[in-house]
């Protein structure tokens, strides 16, 4: 029983209060440089549905000038068929010299520390670098309260064929209890006040729907031609790569997960996969995630979902401007799916594992301390 165990206490480890941000659990290379540590990634559709907003925020307080900072959007007719990517890849030699490229021809070059934004020549785009409240919010001293509680039952706790703990009511509850406190008292954001690097963009849609309207998004940062740290949802890369192995062995595989990309990270399936079992237990009911494959065998019921969050892309269906739900693509709603600043991410993604709903768990945090705009640039 003890790997299942580790497993779970691995989901939300925390190196530190500085990189608790969606994508905090990684190798000894991305928390050595701060500056190229992406801590979020967030995309929508504006309202007006003519332009795509993007945001990535970065653990450090200042961006490395020898680094790429970019965005991949892959385009496409339909969910999960895309045809054509367009890249957006940063440079930032000072905090008042930036120079973007979008695509092939899309430039943008100057200071893009005015909140107004620096536009492109064409007008088409605009960039915004600078310091500004990160909109992840979450009760991590909570979430890894019941995620110990949860790994102290765990040996005495059966399990199905699919490796899905079949906890009893009282634990259960006990574990559902501690997720929406923290010390016992009210739920708190860990990451109030948190203040790092945002980088914000607005695209014109034309910029990067080459493929089609529905939108595939990731970022990365790079130096010297090297990918250094890769991330698309919230949560996949440090809350479902438990590593068993040597802390040598953990470090080694997550420094080969941010070298992927979305086309080369079938390695990474099975782990993900181990790790859905054990969130599928939380609440009560084994069999209730999301895009579980009941007619599978056993081993294989999570692979369908553990596919898509290898892939870790972020979906937008920008010919929809209602901006409503995370994995609203997936689910195949009206809705640009996505990510704004207003998501609830942490708690939807976490129900969905759990119990295939928006509600089916909650840290008790439902918004962030800070007030942020989806609508008026540069957002955060």
């Amino acid at each position: 029983m003890m790997p299942a165990r580790l497993a779970l206490a691995a989901a939300l480890m925390l190196p530190s209060a500085f990189t608790s941000a969606s994508d905090h659990l990684d190798s000894p290379k991305v928390i050595a440089d701060p500056r190229v540590d992406i801590g979020d990634i967030y995309a929508w559709t504006s309202a007006d549905g003519r332009r795509l907003n993007l945001v990535m925020t970065v653990v450090g307080h200042a961006l490395d000038r020898n680094a790429e900072y970019a965005f991949h959007i892959d385009s496409g007719p339909r969910f999960p068929d895309t045809t054509a990517r367009t890249d957006i890849v940063c440079r930032f030699a000072s905090k008042t010299q930036a120079d973007c490229l979008i695509g092939r021809d899309e430039t943008i070059q100057g200071d893009p520390g005015r909140l107004a934004g620096l536009a492109s020549a064409s007008g088409r785009s605009r960039l915004f670098a600078g310091l500004r409240d990160d909109p992840f919010f979450n009760n991590v001293k909570g979430s890894r309260a019941a995620f110990d509680l949860a790994a102290a039952a765990l040996p005495r706790v059966a399990r199905d064929a699919a490796g899905c703990p079949a906890y009893t009511p009282a634990q259960t509850a006990a574990i559902l209890d501690q997720w929406r406190h923290t010390d016992g008292g009210p739920a708190r954001n860990f990451l109030a006040g948190w203040t790092p690097m945002a980088i914000v963009l607005e695209v014109d849609l034309g910029l990067v729907n080459r493929g089609g309207p529905v939108l595939a998004v990731w970022a990365d940062t790079r130096v010297d031609d090297v990918r250094i740290d890769r991330m698309g949802r919230p949560l996949t890369g440090n809350g479902l790569l438990a590593h068993l192995g040597s802390d040598e062995d953990a470090d080694a595989y997550k420094l080969r997960y941010n070298a992927a990309t979305p086309e080369t990270a079938a390695e990474f399936v099975p782990v993900i996969a181990k790790s859905l079992a054990l969130y599928d237990g939380y609440d009560g009911r084994c069999g209730n995630q999301l895009m579980i494959d009941a007619a599978a065998p056993p081993g294989q019921r999570y692979l369908p979902l553990a596919r898509l969050l290898a892939d870790d892309r972020l979906w937008v269906d920008s010919a929809v401007a209602t901006c409503t739900q995370l994995f609203g693509v997936e689910l195949g709603l009206h809705d640009c799916g996505g990510r704004t600043l207003h998501y609830d991410a942490v708690n939807v993604y976490r129900s969905l594992l759990a119990g295939g709903t928006n509600d089916a768990v909650t840290d008790g945090v439902r918004a962030d301390d800070q007030p942020h705009s989806d609508t008026v640039f540069p957002f955060l």
